[in-house]
């Protein structure tokens, strides 16, 4: 139950930091390009990336606290970081193929997904 609730608890400031962030490159870089998104991508695979080294050399975080971070705060910052993080690991492991599949799949269907959400509200 403590590891549910150190996901709950990373969660909320990671969904309220994807807000800030969103809305502040928004407001500094113009609403023409997805400025916030791209920040918390790319800053949630470096921190999940630092995170799952660090964790795997020095093994001195808690359970409780490597899911606060990583699920918790990392996964309601941004999902793109898991993703790259489980992409990177399938071909550092010699899975090249899988790794191109996941990265193929996920852009693909998402892309696909997101076309298919708008399409269908458009109706």
């Amino acid at each position: 139950m403590t590891q549910w609730l150190a996901i709950a608890a990373g969660g909320a400031v990671g969904a309220v930091s994807r807000y800030a962030i969103s809305m502040g490159a928004a407001r500094w870089l113009g609403a023409t390009f997805p400025w916030g998104t791209l920040i918390v991508n790319l800053t949630g695979c470096l921190l999940l990336g630092m995170l799952a080294e660090w964790s795997q050399q020095q093994q001195t975080l808690s359970a409780d606290i490597q899911k606060l971070l990583s699920v918790g705060f990392l996964g309601a910052l941004t999902t793109f970081s898991t993703f790259a993080h489980e992409t990177f690991r399938l071909a550092e492991n010699d899975r090249l193929g899988l790794a191109m599949a996941n990265a193929g799949l996920n852009l693909g269907l998402g892309l696909l997904a997101v076309w298919a959400g708008i399409s269908w509200m458009r109706k």
